[in-house]
C-alpha cells in the first residue's frame, strides 16, 4: 500500500495535468450519468480517486452541495484545492487509499473514473466491494479501461472491463446504462473507456 501511495505522490509532484493521460477539461460522460441518476443537488456524492480531476469543479458549478473527493495522493488533493480557491471549503477532502477507507457516513452516489481498474488482485476487489457496501450507496457510476483500452496506466498494470464484467463485479446493483468513450489524452493518443451507471437492487 505504501508503494502505491509513493507512486502517486511522485506522479502528482512531478507532472502537470498536461503530462498525465487521464486529464479531462470537462468530464462530459461522468456528468451526464450523474445527472441521469436524478439525485437531488443536496445528495452526498463521493468521487473515488478524484485527485485533481475537474469533476468537482463542474459539480459545484451545477449546484451540488455535498461533495467528497477521496484520493490516495495528498499532493493531488492539494492541487485541486489550490485550483478551486475559496470554493475548496465547500468540499470534503479525504486522503486515503480506497481499500483503507473507513466511511463515517452514507453516500447517495459513488463515482469512480479510472481508479477501480488499478485493482488487479481478487482480494483488493473484494475490499473495494466491502467499502462500497459500508457506504450504502444508491447510485454507482464507474468508468474503466474497456477491453479495447490500454493494458497499463502510469506504468501500472490494470484490469480491462466490459459492461458485463463490471455488472458481475457490482452484482448488488442493476445496470441502468453503459457508454463507450474514446478519451483523447493531452498528448493526442486515444484510450477507450467503458462507463456504467448502476442503481442499488431492492432487497
Amino acid at each position: 500500500m505504501i508503494e502505491n501511495k509513493n507512486h502517486w505522490e511522485k506522479v502528482y509532484s512531478t507532472k502537470t495535468p498536461e503530462e498525465v493521460s487521464w486529464t479531462q477539461q470537462k468530464p462530459e460522460t461522468s456528468l451526464a450519468l450523474i445527472r441521469k441518476s436524478k439525485i437531488p443537488k443536496t445528495a452526498n456524492i463521493i468521487d473515488i480517486g478524484g485527485g485533481d480531476s475537474k469533476l468537482v469543479d463542474w459539480l459545484l458549478d451545477e449546484g451540488y452541495t455535498n461533495i467528497t473527493v477521496l484520493d490516495i495522493s495528498g499532493k493531488a488533493l492539494e492541487k485541486a484545492k489550490n485550483r478551486l480557491g475559496v470554493k475548496a471549503s465547500k468540499v470534503t477532502w479525504i486522503e486515503s487509499n480506497i481499500l483503507d477507507f473507513k466511511p463515517v457516513q452514507h453516500y447517495d452516489l459513488w463515482h469512480d473514473r479510472a481508479a477501480f481498474h488499478f485493482l488487479t488482485k481478487p482480494d483488493d476487489i473484494l475490499k473495494y466491494q466491502s467499502v462500497l457496501n459500508q457506504c450504502f450507496v444508491k447510485h454507482l457510476v464507474v468508468g474503466t479501461f474497456s477491453e479495447k483500452g490500454p493494458l497499463k496506466c502510469s506504468g501500472l498494470e490494470i484490469n480491462q472491463y466490459s459492461a458485463e464484467g463490471l455488472s458481475k463485479v457490482f452484482s448488488k446493483y442493476d445496470l441502468q446504462e453503459f457508454l463507450m468513450e474514446d478519451h483523447q489524452t493531452p498528448f493526442n493518443t486515444i484510450q477507450n473507456f467503458v462507463f456504467c451507471s448502476f442503481n442499488k437492487k431492492r432487497d
